[in-house]
């Protein structure tokens, strides 16, 4: 069995990657592999270019789609990223990751029903996906549900301790039922995590530390 060669850094391994397209040019996996790793770059203009190549070569690579869908939400595009993922999930029902990206894309454009709907189906797939999980208790908190917000959060972070959004959806919630002890732990955490946690929301857990 032959190992794949290991690169020193990324351009290596992108040079490495156009040499294997030029001797096949028709090679879908190839042009992927190639816009994950401009992803990597944060290129996004050549990772889509490689993506989309990819797609000519097999419009039904449901990662392809999803990565596109990534694309777009990191240009604040949200219909795009939810047009893309709902591409994916056609061809591959019952992949969680395209659901759970249609629900936070749904969640970002106020369509809290139709992100519940989304994040339903990626948990039933996968029922340890934390991203989901993060997302739906987001929605259950716009939508004044505390206790729900709690519930599935408090899940992500036993499935994932160093979670941050899920401590931030947790610490929101605590605020809102007036445990404001409980609140300024989640925070620390969201914060430790790496998460950044709204300079508001610190100000006004602040005379609720000890």
């Amino acid at each position: 069995m032959t190992q794949e060669p290991k690169f020193d850094n990324i351009n290596d391994y992108i040079a490495d990657l156009k040499k294997k397209y030029q001797a096949n040019d028709t090679c879908a996996n190839t042009a992927y592999n190639l816009g994950v790793a401009y992803i990597g770059k944060r290129d996004f203009m050549e990772a889509e270019k490689w993506l989309r190549q990819a797609l000519e070569h097999s419009d039904k690579f449901a990662e392809a789609w999803v990565q596109l869908g990534g694309i777009a939400m990191q240009r604040g595009d949200f219909q795009g990223c939810l047009n893309f993922n709902i591409e994916a999930s056609k061809i591959r029902p019952f992949f969680a990751v395209p659901w759970g990206n249609m629900g936070f894309a749904q969640a970002q454009m106020g369509d809290n029903d139709g992100a519940m709907k989304s994040l339903k189906k990626a948990l039933k797939y996968d029922p340890n996906f934390v991203q989901a999980m993060a997302t739906m208790g987001s929605v259950h908190f716009v939508k004044g549900e505390y206790d729900e917000c709690l519930t599935v959060c408090r899940k992500a972070v036993e499935l994932q301790p160093n979670f941050g959004p899920a401590y931030n959806n947790l610490a929101l919630a605590y605020m809102e039922k007036g445990d404001f002890a409980t609140a300024v732990e989640m925070a620390d955490k969201a914060v430790a995590s790496g998460y950044e946690v709204a300079p508001e929301v610190l100000e006004e857990l602040l005379p609720h530390r000890g």
